[in-house]
């Protein structure tokens, strides 16, 4: 492939702009970028981030793929095997920090461009990582004195299905002043299933249909961060053109890099409290039609009027103690906020969602109690 796009940033030009840059007095580095594969399980991601990577290589550039899969071990994906489903927001907060330990194994080799030791505490796959590492740092195609000048593009290949999965490696992005790209491959869901099948360790259906539903695609209308974003249908199989588009996407990445974060700690803070607020005022309205809607069931089954009082009790009791809580929560979660275009009802209706159900536990046992 040949596009005028994808040579606007070979060997040849990235050298020259390092050399301008050198003459500018600025510190010179090779443009770099870092574009999201995100999607279902089965997709195609991988099949895809070959091909870029092939794709890349003809263009003078040094690519890599970053699997999340190989990286990440394996005891942390059992926890996709449940009895009775799955718990995907569970499986969120386990693979959490999984994810962002391989986001600081690639912050620190953009920091230093060398393979470095594993940062300490490091949870994911040293082997894997620095098979990742030596295929930038020690590319088949160019010369050993064109790796440092050749443009830079990492390949992270994840389901990456909620927003703020993707807003930590866009911040990364800015932080070091690279291109951010995403390529969404959407694939009908039977596809999906069939192929996953036919994996050596296919993942459990049930979680494939549980993702569809919680799977958020690159939104650029509500989030603006995410416009450098294409979508790719995957049903059948990649085609030339696809390819292409891809490769114009992250030459157009390469030579608009991100602006590095400004510190405005105090506006960030501002509006993180006012998202906040926003959130526990919503919140606490929900919960009082909850204990409302418990009261009146309460009553509708003829419990006792000193069981009523417990009730009323136990229910204001737990809503006093849960609205705090869900405020340090969103005032400490470090990407809540204005920037990542929070979508406040969202996070109110999960929220809430965790109330009503110790509402319901507690509804349950003062009506046990009754009988």
């Amino acid at each position: 492939m040949s596009t005028a796009s994808c040579k606007k940033l070979s060997f040849k030009a990235a050298f020259w702009q390092l050399m301008a840059a050198e003459e500018a007095g600025a510190v010179a580095r090779a443009p770099a970028c870092l574009c999201l594969l995100c999607g279902l399980p089965a997709a195609g991601k991988s099949t895809l981030a070959r091909m870029v990577v092939n794709s890349a290589a003809l263009q003078g550039w040094r690519a890599s793929v970053v699997p999340y899969d190989d990286l990440i071990p394996e005891h942390a994906f059992q926890a996709r095997e449940v009895e009775d489903g799955v718990r995907l927001q569970e499986m969120h907060t386990e693979w959490k920090v999984h994810r962002q330990a391989v986001l600081r194994c690639i912050d620190q080799f953009l920091e230093k461009q060398v393979l470095a030791e594993l940062p300490s505490g490091c949870q994911i796959n040293g082997a894997a990582w620095e098979q990742c590492i030596r295929a930038v740092r020690q590319p088949e195609a160019l010369d050993r004195s064109q790796t440092d000048w050749a443009p830079l593009l990492f390949l992270l290949d994840d389901n990456f299905y909620y927003p703020s999965m993707r807003y930590e490696v866009y911040q990364l992005a800015r932080k070091h002043s690279l291109g951010f790209c995403q390529v969404y491959l959407h694939c009908d869901l039977e596809s999906c299933i069939s192929r996953n099948q036919s994996r050596p360790e296919p993942i459990p259906r049930e979680v494939i249909l549980e993702m569809v539903k919680r799977l958020e695609s690159p939104n650029p209308q509500k989030n603006s961060w995410e416009k450098n974003s294409i979508l790719l249908n995957t049903t059948d199989s990649l085609s030339k053109c696809d390819i292409q588009r891809v490769m114009e996407l992250i030459s157009s990445a390469l030579s608009k890099p991100l602006s590095p974060v400004v510190d405005n700690t105090e506006q960030t803070e501002a509006d993180r409290l006012k998202c906040a607020n926003s959130v526990i005022h919503q919140a606490d309205q929900a919960c009082r039609r909850l204990i409302s809607e418990a009261m009146k069931t309460a009553r509708e089954n003829q419990v006792p009027p000193d069981h009523m009082r417990s009730l009323a009790t136990q229910l204001n009791e737990s809503k006093a103690t849960f609205l705090p809580n869900l405020r340090r929560q969103l005032l400490q979660n470090t990407s809540f906020t204005q920037e990542e275009d929070i979508d406040v009802e969202r996070v109110v209706k999960r929220a809430v969602d965790v109330f009503d159900r110790e509402r319901e536990e507690i509804l349950l046992r003062v009506m046990n109690e009754n009988k």
